[in-house]
């Protein structure tokens, strides 16, 4: 099987399987952790008077559901992701709304949507997990209509986001099988380099380009530290099939390294981030392009 293939199954199974299953869990705490976000990217359809917009990486449905109120019966927003679990949840919540949203459950790197058919694609955290991001943008580019913009929001480097590390960093001495990050891989941080992701932008045929460091504070209540460290992320993973010794050990060790960042009830970060801009040219910008070349 080639390395391609092989990631792209991994990406299928964690988000079908129990990494999804976690996040299906955890949606209320996730959804209070990352709201910071949300407001961000609905704020950039209201501005964009956009009318349909697309939700790369949607998982649950809150950043769909928060631009479709923006966007209110005039338009319509369509939330995309790998994970059945996570896109079962968000129907349901879409449902229980009433709200113009709609959701497909597909790989948005070949997922053959209508060519032209959105004014904006947004995406919070979902654009990292990509086993070929050259073509995940490309097909975007050819779902959004000219001009339409782009907006997606990725982590910066772990260096730049200790929270986002301590558990790893923690857990490390007490489980050995840990998987180690790989840069550029598919995961949390695979755009941490900008020059990377400019160069996959203008690979995959996007505009306008701006890319520019966000930092933003995010909190979670204290009392959902502890299913937050044990059931997402790589340690959440590892743990679900450790004994109960070793859960109880690496349990106790990384609260106590989160220990910096709880405040009473709340627990507080700076979250690092890209807020990742481009648009998809004109046909007029091609054909003027094509004549200097």
């Amino acid at each position: 099987m080639d390395i391609t293939k092989q990631q792209d199954n991994e990406q299928a199974a964690l988000w079908n399987g129990r990494g999804g299953r976690a996040w299906v869990d955890a949606q209320e705490s996730l959804d209070q952790l990352f709201a910071p976000f949300e407001n961000l990217l609905a704020d950039e359809a209201r501005a964009a008077s956009a009318h349909r917009v697309l939700d790369v990486g949607c998982g649950t449905g809150a950043t769909t559901l928060a631009i479709a109120q923006v966007l209110g019966a005039a338009g319509h927003c369509v939330g995309a992701d790998i994970s059945e679990p996570m896109i079962a949840a968000a129907r349901a919540r879409a449902e229980r709304a009433c709200a113009p949203a709609s959701f497909i459950c597909g790989d948005v790197q070949r997922h053959a949507f209508e060519p032209a058919s959105f004014d904006l694609i947004v995406s919070r955290f979902g654009v990292m997990f990509f086993d070929s991001p050259v073509q995940a943008f490309a097909n975007l580019r050819h779902a959004a209509s000219d001009g339409a913009a782009l907006r997606a929001i990725a982590w910066r480097s772990p260096a730049d986001n200790p929270f986002m590390t301590t558990a790893e960093r923690a857990a490390a001495p007490l489980l050995p099988n840990l998987p180690v990050r790989r840069p550029g891989a598919p995961g949390q941080f695979s755009f941490a380099d900008r020059d990377r992701v400019v160069s996959i932008l203008e690979e995959s045929g996007w505009a306008g380009i701006d890319i520019r460091p966000i930092d933003v504070e995010c909190t979670l209540p204290e009392k959902a530290l502890h299913g937050y460290l044990t059931r997402l992320g790589p340690v959440g993973l590892v743990l679900q099939d450790a004994d109960e010794r070793t859960r109880a050990q690496v349990t106790e060790a990384m609260r106590a390294a989160f220990e910096p960042y709880v405040h009473g009830s709340e627990v507080r970060f700076t979250a690092a981030c890209w807020m990742i801009g481009a648009r998809a040219p004109f046909a007029s910008d091609t054909h003027e392009e094509a004549a200097r070349a």
